[in-house]
């Protein structure tokens, strides 16, 4: 099989991925779907839309009445489209996907409701349980989860269950969240996947538990928001919340469910800050009746401010702190937006932190998340784009801006691919779900809500939504062009001309950022996707691609620091099929550029 990763050529196919996949809310009863499931394509039969282009939800057989054949075996959780599969076909969009798989609970667990979680299922699904229909979901970049007691029960605890997931996927031919996938691929736009990509997994808990865990880092007060969600608590229900540094209890507190609660530390305790340099997490425990949880968090602020000379900048702790970030799309060789292990997402994390970058732009994408707890522990901050949607994108207006021309008005909707009203209203539904999914992660340092025109409208508004859910980060409003005034970053992508900062991008308010930029790209013969190169300048060999890289910095990016400059974020982390622009390759195996030259270059992006 060609591409492997050096994880996926030792993948265990019955077992991939088996870690727990939510890091801060951990409880016992945890039982891993990954695995050896059955599949079939299927043609779509008669419905009543066509939703190969249709702007609504997508139509999707009951998944009770599954086909009475099925094509063989898939690995799930990876994409039939990529190797790890072990299918390799493409979904299409007068297609149904179809899997199928059996399980027993564990033991000793009667009269308890019984949670099937999804990671991500791309894009509309349908689930039955037993023959009956429990739920579905439309959104292919968010989990989910369903509470499938009752169908469990006629069979009883001990019998074997059977899941039946029917979905549809239709890419770009709708309004619907996609990300970088494109039928028609290339260049920047990727290969589509669909159906299951992140872990299933079941989980047993009281009637009575910890549905939810808000964390919220208070620095100036010494303490943490602290929200449990209990769906089924009742009058006189108390939480108890203990948070430890290391064996030391440093706060505990009695907590109502569904009430915020401040828990301050311990007035003897000096508080530990997080941070890049110190990533230190404090342990969490959580009881309510018969339920408990563990979690973490790191007490950290983040902001704008200025510094000493009244210049804007992003602010860690109180203080400046400059962002030396790479753009991260978190595509693999064999895996595709599937990592072929949890060891695997780790060494993407550890190799930009080795190669001295603090920060990671997840570009329109959203990561298992396991991929933010390793940036928790080891120390990355993380920019979180939205997933982009809309319909077809004019070309006028998401790349002729590359070349200098000045901003379109968001409000523009059918240029913006934005026209249908459901869909925008699906993109808010998304942006609210992708915050609660992601608030509690220590490093998130910043939100991104559009990139480059994909999908933008209502900039200004989308930006006070964000807010409103979440006051404690800053906001890119729109990366790249199309800027509407707003947002905590002035945000520039500068790939065709060399950067020099503007007087007139100073407004004393806004921080000034290079939101992506450099692209330079070099193959590696041996550890490419295919015979195309796409990148913004081409270098033949591995020296000329490391005094490139050198000297852009050296001559353009390190002197904007002084003038202004709060952020950079270079493109990228790793090639992703066409591109080979990244610091590594797609499989993992080459990183292009020594680390030794790489550490010194970004060594001098610090503010003086």
């Amino acid at each position: 099989m060609k591409w492997l990763t050096p994880w996926g050529e030792n993948l265990d196919a019955d077992n991939p991925l088996p870690e727990y996949p939510r890091p801060q809310l951990v409880r016992d009863s945890y039982l891993n779907l990954n695995g050896q499931w059955q599949h079939a394509f299927t043609p779509l039969r008669s419905t009543t839309q066509d939703a190969a282009t249709a702007s609504g939800p997508l139509s999707v057989p009951d998944p009770s009445a599954p086909p009475s054949m099925w094509d063989g075996d898939i690995v799930v959780p990876f994409s039939p489209e990529t190797p790890l599969s072990q299918v390799e076909r493409m979904l299409q969009p007068d297609e149904v996907l179809w899997y199928r798989r059996t399980f027993t609970l564990p033991p000793d667990r009667a009269g308890e409701r019984v949670l099937l979680h999804f990671g991500a299922v791309d894009q509309t699904c349908e689930v039955a349980v037993n023959g009956v229909r429990v739920g579905g979901h439309t959104g292919g970049f968010l989990p989910f989860a369903l509470d499938i007691t009752g169908a469990l029960a006629e069979r009883g605890n001990d019998a074997e269950h059977e899941i039946v997931v029917a979905v549809r996927d239709v890419t770009d031919t709708s309004w619907l969240s996609r990300g970088k996938q494109a039928r028609k691929r290339g260049g920047i736009w990727y290969s589509p996947q669909s159906g299951i990509w992140q872990t299933v997994w079941l989980e047993v808990l009281p009637c009575v538990a910890v549905d939810a865990l808000e964390l919220t880092p208070r620095l100036a007060e010494r303490g943490v928001d602290v929200l449990v969600r209990s769906d089924n608590a009742e009058s006189g229900d108390v939480a108890t919340v203990t948070i430890r540094a290391g064996r030391n209890v440093v706060a505990t507190a009695s907590v109502t469910p569904n009430v915020t609660t401040r828990v301050v530390f311990d007035a003897g305790h000096e508080v530990r800050a997080w941070s890049p340099d110190d990533p230190f997490l404090y342990d969490i425990d959580v009881t309510l009746g018969d339920d408990s949880i563990s979690s973490y968090v790191g007490i950290r602020s983040f902001g704008i401010g200025p510094d000493e000379h009244g210049t804007p900048r992003l602010l860690l702790n109180g203080r400046p702190y400059f962002h030396t970030g790479l753009l991260d799309q978190g595509y693999w060789s064999d895996g595709w937006l599937t990592a072929p292990s949890d060891a695997a997402l780790e060494y993407d994390v550890r190799l930009a932190k080795d190669l001295g970058f603090t920060m990671l732009r997840k570009h329109i994408k959203i990561e298992p998340l396991r991929w933010y707890y390793h940036c928790d522990r080891l120390g990355m901050l993380v920019w979180q784009d939205m997933v982009n949607g809309g319909t077809t994108y004019n070309p006028l207006v998401i790349s002729v801006p590359a070349v200098g021309t000045g901003p379109v008005s968001d409000h523009r909707y059918r240029a913006f691919g934005r026209a249908d009203a459901a869909g925008r209203a699906s993109f808010r539904d998304e942006l609210r779900a992708t915050v609660d999914h992601l608030r509690n992660v220590t490093s998130l340092a910043l939100w991104v809500p559009f990139n480059e025109a994909w999908g933008q409208f209502d900039a200004l508004q989308i930006e006070r939504e964000l807010r409103e859910l979440d006051d404690t980060r800053p906001v890119d409003h729109a990366s790249g062009w199309h800027d509407q005034g707003g947002g905590d970053l002035k945000s520039l992508h500068v790939y065709f001309r060399a950067f020099r900062v503007k007087d007139s991008w100073r407004d004393g308010r806004r921080a000034l950022a290079l939101t992506e930029y450099g692209g330079y790209s070099h193959r590696v013969e041996g550890h490419c996707w295919n015979d195309r190169e796409f990148g913004y300048r081409k270098y033949k060999t591995a020296a000329e691609l490391e005094a490139a890289f050198a000297a852009l910095h050296e001559q353009q990016i390190v002197p904007a620091v002084e003038r202004g400059l709060a952020a950079s974020v270079y493109t990228q982390l790793s090639d992703v099929e066409d591109e080979v622009n990244g610091m590594v390759t797609y499989d993992r195996r080459v990183v292009k550029i020594p680390a030794e030259t790489v550490r010194r270059v970004n060594a001098q992006l610090r503010y003086p």
